[in-house]
């Protein structure tokens, strides 16, 4: 089988971002967004969803880091939809809960070719170190949009702002690695297509 994989590289007045990715992987990483907490996060991305990934980013990180962070996601979206190709096989939904001390984050998704993103978390604090906890829920919808796929993302309770957080790209990166898996032959739809 050929090694599933796409690179993309986007620039805009705001960010200059290249990824990598490789569906196929064992989960090896190499992040350098300029904001340490989304490194942090895109780390376990790869590592839990098995997945190779390379991202490089600069931006405009003296504003914010809304427009890296979102841009990021969409990159890897597209990344992620170029990689599935005909989607020929693969299981298509994915779904994990994965428990990190306090926090236990359920997250379910559907590689349809229709994006949603769905996203039901609190957190107690506005910022873990100097990232904006909502920047983390604008990745998820730019990662759901460009990638089109459905992504439900619930956190019934957690107490730490980094425990909410990490264990929701730990639960992506198992649902991501179960639905991209190769189960059969053919496309998993009625419609023929996804």
């Amino acid at each position: 089988m050929t090694s599933r994989t796409a690179n993309i590289h986007r620039q805009t007045k705001e960010t200059d971002i290249t990824c990598e990715l490789c569906l196929d992987g064992v989960g090896q990483y190499e992040i350098d967004t300029g904001a340490g907490f989304l490194d942090h996060m895109l780390t376990h991305l790869s590592k839990h969803g098995r997945m190779d990934l390379v991202v490089k980013a600069k931006g405009d990180l003296h504003i914010d880091p809304h427009h890296t962070t979102e841009d990021i996601g969409l990159c890897l979206g597209d990344c992620l939809l170029k990689a599935l190709a005909d989607k020929k096989g693969i299981a298509r939904y994915g779904y994990s809960s994965v428990p990190m001390e306090d926090a236990l984050a359920n997250v379910s998704l559907d590689l349809s070719g229709r994006p949603a993103c769905v996203y039901n978390v609190e957190y107690r604090s506005d910022k873990i170190g100097d990232f904006d906890v909502e920047c983390i829920e604008e990745f998820l919808r730019a990662f759901s949009n460009s990638g089109k796929f459905n992504l439900h993302v619930n956190v019934p309770y957690g107490s730490n702002s980094h425990h909410v957080a990490e264990a929701i790209f730990k639960a992506l990166g198992q649902a991501l690695a179960t639905a991209v898996k190769i189960v059969g032959t053919d496309i998993p739809s009625t419609k023929g297509q996804l």
